[in-house]
């Protein structure tokens, strides 16, 4: 079954405009425990990665929810929410304001299914919030990022094969290259590798197929997540890649206590494989290198890199770079799995894949780790820095320093130029402001910043009044389009604008001024909301072996590059 984003239902669970419900509509909520088990799985099947019952994710917590607004309510919503938005239904339409995003029609779901799912919904009541001091911001940051006159030529390269059977028919998340030659791959989360041949895409790898374990679903990000070729692949043939299984596959390196739900494992694997890349992809040999544990479907294992800018000889030649989010610890009650250097989860991890001194021996511990020197020893020495929420994309600028870009929670999109031992904030911080895990965490606050103060901000951050989830980018290091010389290239996935900042600007300690810029086809400006035909866009960036950037729309699987600032 394909997972559909269910943001539809952050909307059932907000209580500006709730209603009572009264004792009729109450009893008509079934209490039969086969009818709520059946929910349950639905539940997790198709709502889990947007929702929990404590804290708001991608959209509300729902405990409580069937007591504040009707069943029939909630079930007319599922059934056409776009139409109530348009309809001008109150609620609906404060709803829509508040998450700043058009929810999809769910007609497919049938009656029973829904009524399932409410009963299940009706067992979870509302959590017992703690009190945060000072007053919340309504809007963090009130600037609008202002529209540059950059605008951009682009043309369609390529479309990859669709791997559902409806929407989304894609999910394309990442595009890279092999060291030393100009061949590029892009990944569909859904379990296949493409490699892009004269702009057709061809199967290199099929997870599903090398990996029976394999699983695609539920959430927004599980699947086929990442890959990286070693820099010396085309001598050694060695690939690496990320992909989910569930949960109690097989024991974790990385776990925590009994009592705490596991819903998926996220699993390192190093593939020796034919050197030329030759498709389809045979392996003779591959091994596991680590496998975590984590509590939800969101924030798993999200970009595996190599720093592409040493050579061999230096100390970062061939260490790999691994972005481990939350795993929705924090907003399911257990901040204090990433809130330390004894836990694995919110981290940027570094290690030597053919090294051997880890825990497990699978795989090397760098010497010049920050943390390896620790004298505690439960310390997880392969981390390099701590404290993200979902550290989304990882890249090197050509200064040699190291970026990253973290989605936020409720309010507050980040970019952080990564430094080894720091800490950067999360679940304490978000952006440059506070949030309390033990509280509401939609709730923001504005933050003191002490010149001692331990954590490390961001270097740009924009806010949920501009987008929702922010697309990491690169330094643009082509030659094709010259007006984005010397920036670093970004832009929101869900409303699906693109952005920049000056590389100068990008210093610690300051924030570099976003501004926005547009693409055009055939001379025309156009929008990715236009292209895709839909509300949430799902935008990608990707960046081939001559620094041309490339724009995906990841759930249509539609490829795009960039060409300068005239139509060909």
């Amino acid at each position: 079954m394909t997972t559909p984003n269910l943001l539809f239902i952050s909307l059932l669970c907000f209580t500006a405009f709730s209603c009572s419900q009264n004792t009729e509509t109450a009893n008509s909520i079934s209490s039969d425990e086969a009818v709520i088990a059946a929910g349950k799985v639905t539940f997790d099947q198709m709502c889990g990665a947007c929702h929990n019952f404590q804290q708001a994710g991608i959209g509300p917590q729902l405990g409580g929810l069937t007591n504040e607004v009707s069943a029939e309510w909630i079930k007319s919503f599922t059934k056409n929410p776009q139409a109530m938005i348009d309809a001008g239904d109150e609620r609906a339409v404060a709803l829509f304001k508040k998450f700043n995003s058009y929810m999809p029609s769910f007609s497919y779901l049938s009656d029973e299914q829904i009524d399932q799912v409410i009963a299940f919904m009706h067992t979870k009541q509302a959590p017992t919030m703690g009190r945060s001091s000072g007053e919340a911001l309504e809007n963090p940051i009130p600037e609008t990022i202002p529209m540059s006159d950059v605008v951009v030529e682009m043309i369609q390269v390529a479309s990859i094969p669709p791997s559902n059977d409806k929407m989304p028919i894609n999910r394309v998340t990442k595009m890279d290259h092999i060291p030393g030659t100009k061949r590029s791959f892009v990944v569909d989360l859904n379990g296949k590798l493409y490699e892009l041949v004269d702009d057709e895409p061809r199967l290199y790898m099929d997870m599903s197929a090398e990996r029976p374990e394999f699983v695609k679903e539920p959430g927004l990000a599980n699947g086929f997540g990442s890959f990286a070729f070693h820099p010396e692949f085309s001598t050694n043939g060695l690939l690496y890649t990320t992909h989910t299984e569930p949960a109690g596959t097989a024991p974790a390196d990385f776990a925590y206590a009994d009592s705490i739900p596991v819903k998926f494992q996220w699993v390192l694997t190093e593939w020796t494989t034919n050197t030329q890349a030759k498709a389809p992809f045979k392996s003779s040999s591959s091994r596991e290198l680590f496998r975590l544990n984590v509590v939800t479907q969101i924030h798993g294992v999200q970009d595996i890199r190599f720093n592409p800018l040493v050579n061999k000889g230096a100390v970062d030649y061939g260490l790999l770079y691994i972005g481990v989010g939350d795993g929705g610890a924090a907003e399911n009650g257990y901040a204090f799995l990433i809130d330390n250097l004894q836990t694995v989860w919110g981290s940027i991890l570094r290690i030597d894949p053919l090294g051997n001194n880890s825990g497990n021996g699978q795989y090397g511990i760098p010497a010049t780790n920050p943390f390896i020197n620790d004298s505690n020893p439960n310390t997880v020495k392969e981390i390099y820095a701590k404290g993200f929420r979902n550290p989304h994309r990882l890249t090197w600028l050509q200064s040699g320093d190291m970026l990253a870009s973290n989605i936020g929670h409720h309010s507050i999109e980040s970019l952080y130029m990564i430094f080894p031992g720091h800490n950067y904030g999360w679940p304490y911080r978000e952006g440059t402001f506070v949030i309390n895990p033990y509280d509401d965490m939609q709730k923001i606050f504005n933050n003191t910043i002490d010149p001692n103060d331990p954590i490390t901000y961001p270097v740009a951050q924009y806010d949920h009044d501009e987008g929702n989830a922010i697309l990491g980018g690169f330094e643009y290091l082509g030659s094709d389009v010259a007006a984005l010389k010397g920036k670093y290239v970004f832009g929101d996935i869900v409303h699906g604008w693109l952005a920049f900042v000056e590389v100068e600007e990008l210093k610690p300690g300051q924030q570099a001024i976003i501004k926005k810029w547009q693409v055009s086809m055939n001379g025309k400006p156009v929008n990715f909301k236009e292209i895709c035909g839909c509300q949430k866009v799902d935008l990608r960036l990707g960046m081939d072996a001559d620094g041309e950037l490339y724009i995906f729309t990841k759930s249509d699987g539609k490829a795009f590059k960039l060409v300068g600032p005239k139509p060909l």
